[in-house]
């Protein structure tokens, strides 16, 4: 585990794990402006193969109107990404990089807040995927 990325592990097959992801960002009013599919990404532009994975390009769009008001460079890292990627048939990893970390790239109280805000709605959003369907 990095110290730039909260993590979960869910055990669901990778497909449910990608629409409970994605249910449970809109859960903590995220939307999914951008999906990019690593796996055939990797596939059509270097002829590899990896493990199913996907990064989800979550926005919370108060949030971060409020982060490019107090930095407008901010902006270079929105949005958030979350990777959905397959562990095995049944198991799949869930990583966003942690707001917090977005303070070493700017000393701003007014982020610090916004990152707090963001990173407690991410922890909630990976807890829900977490709990009995």
């Amino acid at each position: 585990m990095s110290n730039y990325t909260i993590t979960t592990t869910i055990n669901q097959p990778y497909d449910d794990a990608v629409a409970a992801v994605r249910e449970a960002l809109g859960d903590q009013g995220f939307g999914v402006l951008t999906e990019i599919d690593l796996k055939a990404s990797l596939k059509e532009k270097l002829d590899v193969d990896v493990a199913p994975q996907v990064i989800l390009g979550a926005c919370r769009p108060p949030l971060a109107y409020e982060a490019i008001q107090a930095e407008p460079s901010i902006a270079a890292v929105l949005p958030c990404n979350v990777v959905v990627r397959a562990l095995d048939h049944d198991t799949t990893l869930v990583e966003a990089f942690d707001p917090d970390a977005m303070m070493g790239l700017a000393d701003n109280p007014a982020l610090r807040r916004i990152a707090s805000d963001a990173k407690q709605r991410l922890g909630a959003a990976f807890a829900a995927l977490n709990e009995p369907q």
